[in-house]
């Protein structure tokens, strides 16, 4: 078991940096990707491995010019490299001069947070630093990188056609969260082999480095029969708890008028129909239903916080479609834990933090399905598992109350379409139930998107974090494939089986 924390994954994105620094040139490389991803680790990660490379970082505040010309100043004056003759820098222009300066003398400057530039009190700034780049651009020393993550808000000030910085972008990196495998990699060397363990942590951080580091930080990344009380207690319920506040300073700060109370909606209804969703709403006290369609517009295409979820074959106008939230850390904030910390402060602990761990209990079943579709979208990707997805794996559900977890289509290689049934438990997956899944296959196969796969082979398949060998030999000799993350990871890492 691994006593200290390493740097897990991102292969490919230090391999796209070493390439950008190894040309020579001088670049204008943006990172973008959610907060806490790992952005500012990996490219110092891979400015370390680079070996002799001078850089400076700096983060931009929330804040107005002088903020902002402060915090530059700073960052230089931590290096130990305060301006020349004890120069004061007071505007955006001494900024962008120095930036260059540095540039010019072989200097990578790192300016993290960029999306604030975006703001309408520090948007001057975008055309100095044009004026600055286009003196750079040809030039053999230096670069800047920007890092940030509001994607809209980077990509208004970097490919907008009327921004300044427009088509001056050399470089474009996007930091996604880990993929499984190097979850898998980041488990193995806590000692976490518990699929239930590795459950409940996806369901809290999912990929975002930085919350397994917080984890392993307050000592609770270890295998241990006492892990879930012992995360939330040390994560979010003491005083010192690192997460306490995250979800507020971090994200919902970002959020103005109404936008909080969709988040809290769906995080409390899961997957939802628009209907309900209005429904719930208006109950709210909130506006009217064209109201909510904006916010609605803005959480999916700016912040990227909501998704739509169609049924398989649906098209996008499809009045079935759901909206569900895209982050797990915030879906566990919202639907769990939140109301339960706030009751901490004016009762004994232990009867909101039991409350918190059974409201998680409830969400770790709709996380289970998106662990599910993202383990075998990557096993299909990198081609280590006997299916070989043709079309992006996708649920269905109708008004008939026909719901399938996830349905999977293999038409090229193996001819096959899977149906699976995801459960939190493979206790779960009784003879009932397993009865009421066949009967909502026999009804997706009389609806026209049945009649897309009717030449295809139907398989059907179990989905717990575990199966116990007894159960899958049962199971099995039913007809029924059985998959759980000990089989996931053991196509993701053959040899370590």
């Amino acid at each position: 078991m691994q006593n200290n924390w390493g740097f897990y994954g991102r292969d490919r994105e230090i391999a796209d940096i070493r390439a950008i620094l190894d040309r020579g040139r001088w670049f204008f490389c943006a990172v973008s990707g959610r907060r806490r991803i790992g952005k500012t680790s990996l490219i110092r990660e891979a400015l370390q491995a680079a070996g002799e490379r001078r850089f400076l970082y700096v983060q931009i505040p929330d804040s107005d010019e002088r903020g902002v010309v402060q915090a530059f100043q700073d960052a230089l004056e931590s290096q130990g490299m305060p301006p020349e003759g004890g120069q004061k820098f007071r505007t955006f222009a001494d900024m962008a001069n120095a930036i260059a300066a540095l540039n010019a003398s072989g200097f990578i400057l790192i300016l993290d947070e960029f999306q604030y530039f975006h703001r309408k009190v520090l948007s001057p700034f975008q055309s100095l630093l044009q004026d600055r780049v286009d003196r750079l651009r040809d030039t053999d020393k230096g670069g800047l990188i920007v890092l940030g993550s509001i994607h809209t808000e980077m990509s208004a000030i970097l490919e907008d056609r009327t921004a300044p910085l427009f088509n001056r972008i050399t470089d474009r990196i996007e930091i996604d969260h880990w993929d499984f495998a190097t979850l898998f990699q980041m488990f193995d060397a806590h000692g976490i082999v518990d699929p239930g363990q590795q459950l409940f942590l996806w369901t809290l951080f999912e990929g975002v480095p930085k919350f397994y580091r917080d984890a392993f930080d307050q000592g609770v990344l270890v295998p241990s029969p006492t892990y879930r009380s012992d995360t939330l207690r040390r994560l979010f319920f003491e005083g010192s708890s690192p997460l306490r506040d995250e979800a507020d300073n971090w994200f919902l700060r970002e959020f103005r008028g109404r936008y909080d109370t969709v988040l809290k909606l769906l995080a409390r209804f899961g997957p939802c129909s628009h209907g309900t969703l209005m429904d719930e709403f208006s109950r709210a006290g909130a506006e009217t239903g064209t109201q909510l369609g904006g916010y609605l517009k803005i959480l999916i295409d700016k912040y990227r916080m909501v998704e739509c979820q169609r049924p398989i074959f649906a098209a996008k106008t499809s009045r079935k479609t759901r909206y569900a939230l895209t982050d797990n850390f915030l879906t566990a904030w919202l639907g769990a834990l939140k109301r339960n910390v706030d009751a901490a402060r004016i009762m004994p602990l232990e009867r909101p933090l039991a409350a918190a761990d059974a409201d998680l209990a409830k969400i770790e079943g709709v996380a289970f399905e998106r662990m599910v579709r993202g383990l075998t979208v990557e096993c299909s990707r990198k081609g280590v598992d006997d299916f070989v997805l043709s079309e992006m794996i996708q649920g269905y559900w109708d008004s008939a109350d026909t719901e399938i977890d996830l349905i999977a289509v293999d038409e090229l290689i193996n001819g096959l379409v899977r149906f699976g049934s995801c459960k939190r438990s493979a206790a779960k997956h009784t003879v009932q139930e397993r009865v009421e899944f066949d009967g909502h296959i026999d009804r997706f196969m009389k609806t026209p998107g049945g009649g897309k796969v009717q030449t295809l082979i139907p398989q059907k398949a179990l989905y717990a974090p575990v199966f116990p060998e007894e159960q899958r030999r049962t199971l099995s000799a039913a007809g029924y494939v059985c998959r759980d993350l000990v089989d996931f990871r053991h196509f993701l890492f053959p040899a370590k089986e």
